[in-house]
């Protein structure tokens, strides 16, 4: 499979405009035909009341960038994808800065999708290790 990596990277940050995406300040900025990489600053609104970023920010981040990966191993025009799974690993806090969520697919099934999501601060240090497990599902099946 041959990707256009600039307009992976433009159609994810497309499709983030009015989501939790946008408002946590994701950004996707890297790509490749098994991975994609988004970017999310450490600030105050995406602390817990300790002053460290949230567990559920950095859970955001990983479902954000693993969902958005699948989006290009199915046809979008007939189908769609839900998470229907994701566990999480935080390994070590962070106050400030920017974090980075690095989703590497695992198995690419026809009706699943699994996506190991390693979220590192920007000296490479891992903050958390996410698993997140995406369906395929047929946009005519949902239609309800």
């Amino acid at each position: 499979m041959t990707l256009d990596k600039n307009k992976m990277i433009a159609y994810c940050n497309t499709f983030s405009k009015n989501t939790l995406m946008e408002t946590l300040q994701i950004e996707y900025i890297d790509a490749g035909e098994d991975f994609l990489v988004a970017k999310m600053p450490v600030t105050a609104a995406v602390h817990q009341p300790m002053g460290l970023l949230h567990g559920g920010a950095s859970v955001a981040l990983a479902e954000s960038v693993g969902s958005a990966a699948s989006h290009f191993f199915i046809d979008a025009e007939t189908q769609e994808i839900r998470g229907i799974e994701i566990a999480a690993n935080h390994l070590k806090s962070i106050r400030s800065g920017v974090v980075y969520g690095t989703a590497r697919i695992i198995h690419k099934g026809r009706s699943l999708h699994l996506w190991e999501i390693k979220i590192t601060d920007e000296e490479g240090n891992l903050i958390s290790l996410c698993k997140l497990t995406n369906m395929v599902l047929s946009k005519t099946t949902n239609k309800k």
